[in-house]
């Protein structure tokens, strides 16, 4: 088990996206000693054979943990737990990079360091939190003096029915996004995180479960973790990139202008009441690394 694996997954409604992110893997010469493997949440068939000359395994998503069957909903929400059981989907690699089918690769550096920071059986993952970020916490203040704690690790812990104990314990810290992460095949990450799913699944809903069960697995079972900077796991819906016309790529908005690792769509983009994730003719306004007001998308261009 010496090779490594790109992992994703997809449903036939991002197909376009998963498209493009297997092209922004592929486009780097890197890419020829990675695999690429793909969980299949609903593709068609002719979608299956259209991508198969290009990964190298694709497997039918399974609802891992078992839930209640009104639970269950669409295939894609499989994601929300199979993404926990890489190993047992593609069992013959070394490490696995997790990108989730809404994101794409800019630059080749950030697929090194993740693959570098799961070494040692370590879960390489990046927090939400950045230069130019301006709100963590959203907060109701209650006669002026008390306050309703919103964080997002917080609600979806209450939402599941954590202990208050534990749902405090994670209120506050630094929420990790886990559509990026890496681990390799015998960390003992992969049980732990399974064991807080089986938590978040019993109570909550499916959606944001894995998130939820992640953060706990981190902050709570302090499993040994490397932190990546932000610009591995760029969100664009929480601070817009910019953009380097004469280097044609995006880069962080504060200096020293780093180069985005992993452009990230999560939750969206979107313009009069449409997400650039399905129409790529979205187009928002960036500046340029000079200053200039640019109408770009920021989905991966397949030239």
């Amino acid at each position: 088990m010496e090779k490594n694996t790109i992992v994703t997954l997809a449903d036939s409604n991002y197909f376009s996206l998963l498209e493009e992110l297997i092209h922004s893997i592929r486009r780097f010469k890197q890419s020829e000693n990675i695999d690429v493997c793909v969980l299949d949440a609903g593709l068609t068939s002719n979608q299956v054979d259209q991508i198969s000359t290009q990964v190298d395994e694709i497997k039918k998503a399974e609802w891992d943990i078992d839930i209640p069957f009104y639970k269950k909903g669409k295939e894609w929400l499989k994601s929300q737990i199979s993404r926990a059981f890489l190993p047992k989907y593609f069992p013959n690699y070394n490490k696995y990079l997790w990108i989730d089918c809404d994101a794409w690769v800019n630059s080749w550096e950030c697929i090194e360091n993740y693959f570098k920071a799961c070494e040692n059986n370590k879960l390489g993952i990046t927090q939400s939190i950045g230069p130019g970020y301006r709100s963590l916490a959203k907060v109701n203040w209650i006669f002026g003096k008390f306050a309703e704690i919103k964080t997002q690790n917080y609600k979806h812990a209450k939402m599941s029915g954590l202990q208050e104990e534990d749902a405090r314990k994670i209120a506050f810290a630094p929420h990790l996004n886990i559509g990026v992460f890496s681990l390799m095949n015998q960390s003992s990450c992969w049980n732990v995180w399974q064991k807080n799913l089986k938590k978040t699944l019993a109570k909550g809903r499916v959606f944001g479960s894995e998130g939820l069960a992640i953060n706990m697995t981190v902050y709570i079972d302090n499993v040994e973790t490397e932190f990546l900077p932000i610009n591995h796991n760029w969100i664009t819906s929480h601070l817009l990139p910019i953009y380097d016309e004469n280097n044609k790529t995006f880069k962080e908005p504060n200096i020293p202008y780093n180069e985005i690792g992993i452009m990230h769509l999560a939750a969206g983009i979107w313009k009069n009441g449409v997400d650039m994730r399905v129409d790529k003719n979205v187009k928002v306004n960036i500046k340029s690394l000079e200053g200039k007001i640019l109408k770009k998308s920021l989905r991966y261009l397949i030239k």
